[in-house]
């Protein structure tokens, strides 16, 4: 005879809610371009300058509101060669996002991974816009691995605290 009482199905009881992530709203929190030295780089050009890229990611509760959270995306790339900046760009884009029926374990890494991973392409596209129409070549931003990045920083974390606790 078998147990029923035993999870089912990957973990979850029979006849659980599954899971579901969905995207309430996205938004442009904080935008910056600036394009110091035009339109002298503009002319200039006659290789492609150095490209510096940054990525961060947060997320918080909504307040009043059970299970969605404000996840934000920020990207910050510089191009040029030493003291000559082509253009500096700052992009805060976020995303309201409502989980249901998440194991608490797993809530984390959808966060910061699936979450991200779902604004991506979007603020990809405003920064391929803003350099494009600021005269440049459009940055595409290579596809980033949000996975590796919670994993770096979960690992950045425990040192952190194993330095506090020392």
């Amino acid at each position: 005879m078998s147990d029923t009482s035993q999870p089912t199905n990957g973990g979850q009881q029979p006849n659980a809610p599954s899971p579901s992530l969905n995207i309430l709203t996205q938004y442009i929190k904080d935008f910056s371009f600036e394009s110091p030295n035009s339109p002298g780089v503009l002319r200039t050009q006659a290789r492609a300058p150095g490209i510096n890229i940054g990525v961060n990611v947060g997320a918080n509760p909504v307040a009043g509101s059970e299970g969605e959270y404000d996840v934000k995306l920020t990207l910050n790339a510089r191009a040029g060669e030493g003291d000559n900046t082509f253009f500096l760009v700052e992009l805060e884009y976020g995303g309201i996002f409502r989980l249901q029926n998440f194991p608490q374990e797993h809530v984390l890494p959808v966060l910061f991974i699936e979450c991200p991973r779902l604004l991506f392409p979007f603020a990809r596209q405003v920064i391929a816009d803003i350099t494009r129409n600021a005269g440049f070549p459009p940055l595409m931003i290579d596809p980033i691995d949000f996975a590796a990045l919670f994993a770096q920083r979960l690992a950045e974390e425990r040192v952190r605290q194993q330095t506090q606790n020392a």
